[in-house]
């Protein structure tokens, strides 16, 4: 049966470490997945809700995005996916009961962890000027007070409206349209800080800012190489493509700094013989140093064009342009420097090297180890030459794979959710609703907190999402989202970024996907679309968590009437009621959607056209898919520094903590860790077990520092180390962001290990240190 949420927030100072493990999935993932859900929903619950995860009449889950096949399994989700759906769909409520017991202050120091076993919010919640609590409002007045804000300032640029994956395509666009009737284009969004850079390189080389393969094209590859990902935690569900690519003959090559068990096998829970014995998944495995990807693909290339035969010279000579100063440029890569580099021995090269020759058919998958990078776009422009050469895009069981985050967060940019919209989006929707939008560029994620920090910015409105955790240089962030008139979050539940605050605040509840959504026009549906361009309909069953709760889509149409008032050109009224509307003009807006309300109401929905893949058409400014040729960068490790990665734990999702645990890695109870290649951790002094303050280094000078972090000796790369976010967010430097895409660097941050005495008190969920004695320990519930 469902449990009641912890009443204590557990101290992390004593974390376990075991061996990590070399498998992924099996018994174990089945065991945790069903413990977690019937603590959340209960047993009924669970099997009524879970089965309806990603089925062409069901749900999509509020986790990744990786698509669906046409065959769907009974059980279509994951460990992490039903986790995610459990927080969704918990028996568990933050009333107005819970906000009057616990002042702000309280929550504040409370662990994202905790805060987000609460439960879910069950009524719109108002933190007045110089109030210690948050007292329940209606919904009118609680329009009314954003209009107030939105009204006193001096110009629309002084709002920033952002956004996160989750939201739905209608919520999106209709998001998009208030902003800009409203008059900015400040839409910053979470791919600001996770794959703006695949964007930024995408649409420079192939003229599409997304992947170019289906799931099918994964099935018929012969060579795939996942660089910079684990999907065994972020993406589990791409396993199953990657047996099913194994069973048909094609070989995998891994390239990270981490050996990861999900690379490593795969035990498939929905076969006997996944359960027993599982499939290895990687033939090599490419240990490279952090940020080395570029050095490594500049190499590759180089050997290509010195191999006869090799290069696809008609593919290059009918379809590309710039080959000739990227060919001079691949030609004087150094065997010397891309080993320093790389990390790499000449001999792992040359094996990768035989692979790539030996494939008609390559796929290039990567995540955020590709793109936190100084020099992440000019890296994954690198990946792009490396399959131009062999002619692996625009052919099917090839081409570009970014693997995105969030479930729809490659669909929020479809529908507009950018700062920096191109002129024909916006002469469409001038032409669609009758007002000229605003065409200067906005504020992405970054700039958005910069401009919040100057007074530049004064109301901070969040569809979604945990922008304060997310954010790089928590310190920066925190303190220039207080300097707000206003803060204002739609969420299910509650997280960090409703505990630091502007003046004022609101918290504004809304539905899950799994809930179902009736409005006066009826029961409505939404639609997402995928990390490989499918969109398809998300239909919730559960009847919604309080009666008090809006949907998203409602909550941006009664906002808009409320600030816009009776002069605006858009029906918003009809909006609220009717979602089929607001498709039917997506439909006459964003190319692709043409026939909308048509084309989803299909079981399982439509593919996007993608000129690439689809016609080796390329939408460049050239016309043609478009070779580069920048220098070779990676980063300066300075002796007696290591070069720190953040990532995730598999007890969590982007900022969402479900528990205190990383299986695969071995590490129970506590998160507060930090991996370190135990050569290096000897050369250092630091022994297994011993508590460090990592400390950032940067050229400004400034100490950013994480305490209290227990190292564990760990196989990572020389050089290298990684601990979780978002509590080492601390130490990624605001301004240390990406070359041309603007994100933050969270893959490449130089620290220094500073050991703590032997007994230095524990650290409190804040991150601070404080005292801790045995009487002050906190019983867990059950659920921890």
């Amino acid at each position: 049966m469902a449990t009641k949420p912890p009443k204590g927030d557990p101290v992390q100072d004593a974390p376990q470490v075991a061996e990590p493990g070399h498998a992924a999935a099996g018994l174990p993932a089945v065991g945790r997945t069903l413990r977690v859900a019937q603590r959340q929903m209960g047993v009924r619950r669970t099997a009524l809700t879970l089965l309806r995860v990603n089925q062409k009449d069901g749900f999509d889950c509020p986790g990744c995005a990786w698509p669906e096949g046409d065959h769907r399994h009974r059980a279509e989700f994951c460990e992490n996916g039903a986790k995610a759906v459990a927080e969704e769909a918990t028996l568990r409520r933050v009333t107005p009961e819970f906000f009057a017991a616990h002042p702000v202050a309280d929550l504040a120091g409370r662990s994202g962890y905790w805060l987000g076993q609460q439960g879910r919010l069950t009524h719109p919640m108002y933190l007045a000027e110089d109030g210690t609590h948050y007292e329940p409002v209606g919904w009118d007045r609680a329009f009314d007070i954003i209009a107030e804000e939105i009204a006193a300032l001096a110009s629309p640029d002084e709002a920033v409206f952002y956004t996160s994956g989750r939201t739905s395509n209608e919520a999106a666009f209709l998001y998009q349209l208030f902003a800009r009737e409203l008059g900015t284009n400040n839409l910053p969004d979470c791919s600001n800080m996770c794959h703006e850079s695949s964007g930024s390189a995408l649409s420079e080389t192939i003229g599409v800012g997304k992947g170019s393969v289906l799931l099918e094209d994964l099935h018929r590859a012969e060579l795939i190489i996942v660089a910079g990902q684990n999907p065994g935690t972020n993406h589990p569900r791409m396993l199953t493509a990657l047996e099913k690519a194994k069973a048909n003959g094609a070989r995998i090559i891994s390239v990270n700094p981490l050996p990861e068990a999900g690379l490593e096998r795969f035990k498939n829970p929905q076969t006997a013989r996944g359960m027993l014995k599982g499939a290895a998944l990687t033939d090599l495995f490419l240990q490279i140093r952090i940020g080395g990807d570029q050095a490594l693909f500049r190499l590759l290339n180089k050997l290509i064009l010195e191999t006869e035969g090799a290069v696809d010279e008609e593919f290059v000579r009918e379809h590309t342009h710039g080959f000739e100063e990227f060919a001079q440029a691949a030609r004087a890569a150094d065997w010397e420097d891309t080993l320093a580099a790389t990390g790499l021995t000449r001999a792992e090269i040359e094996r990768a090297l035989g692979m790539v020759l030996a494939s008609r058919r390559t796929v290039v998958c990567w995540a955020m180890g590709l793109t936190q990078h100084k020099h992440s776009v000019p890296t994954i422009r690198e990946v792009v030459n490396f399959l131009l050469l062999r002619g692996d895009i625009g052919r099917p069981g090839a081409g570009v794979c970014p693997v995105r985050g969030h479930s729809n967060v490659q669909g929020d940019r479809t529908m507009g959710i950018f700062e920096r919209p191109a002129p024909a989006f916006l002469d469409a929707l001038e032409k669609e609703f009758g007002f000229a939008p605003p065409r200067g560029h906005g504020f992405d994620v970054v700039r958005a907190i910069r401009a919040l920090r100057d007074g530049e910015a004064k109301v901070f409105f969040a569809m979604g999402g945990n922008f304060v955790s997310a954010s790089p240089d928590t310190a920066v962030t925190e303190a220039a989202v207080r300097r707000a008139r206003l803060t204002v979050h739609v969420s299910t539940k509650l997280n960090r970024s409703h505990v630091v605050t502007g003046a004022r605040a609101l918290i504004l509840p809304t539905l899950g996907r799994t809930e179902r959504d009736v409005q006066d026009g009826g029961e409505q549906f939404v639609t997402v679309e995928d990390s490989m361009g499918m969109v398809h309909a998300s239909r919730g069953r559960l009847e919604p968590a309080s009666r008090h709760l809006l949907s998203e889509p409602a909550i941006v149409c009664r906002l808009a009437r409320r600030v816009l008032g009776a002069d605006s050109k858009v029906p918003w009224a009809e909006f609220e009621k009717d979602y089929g509307r607001v498709r039917d003009r997506i439909a006459r807006v964003v190319p692709g959607f043409e026939d909308f309300n048509a084309r989803v109401a299909r079981p399982g929905g439509f593919v996007l056209p993608h000129a690439p893949r689809d016609e080796r058409r390329f939408p460049t400014a050239t016309g043609r898919a478009n070779f580069t040729a920048a220098p070779v960068e990676y980063p300066e490790l300075p002796a007696g520094r290591l070069l720190l990665q953040t990532l995730r734990s598999h007890d969590q999702y982007n900022t969402t903590i479900y528990g205190l645990d990383d299986r695969y890695r071995g590490i129970t109870g506590g998160r507060r860790v930090v991996l370190v290649n135990p050569e290096d951790a000897r050369a250092l002094g630091v022994a297994d077990g011993a508590y460090v303050d990592l400390v950032s280094e940067w050229r400004d000078g400034v100490e950013r520092r994480a305490p209290g972090f227990r190292v564990v000796h760990y196989p990572t790369a020389r050089g290298c180390a990684a601990a979780y976010y978002p509590e080492t967010n601390v130490l990624v430097p605001l301004d240390a962001t990406a070359d041309t895409s603007n994100t933050p660097a969270s893959k490449s941050v130089v620290v220094r290990l500073e050991q703590t005495p032997a007994h230095e008190p524990a650290v409190g969920p804040g991150g601070g240190r404080r005292q801790v004695g045995p009487e002050s320990r906190l019983e867990q519930s059950a659920t921890d």
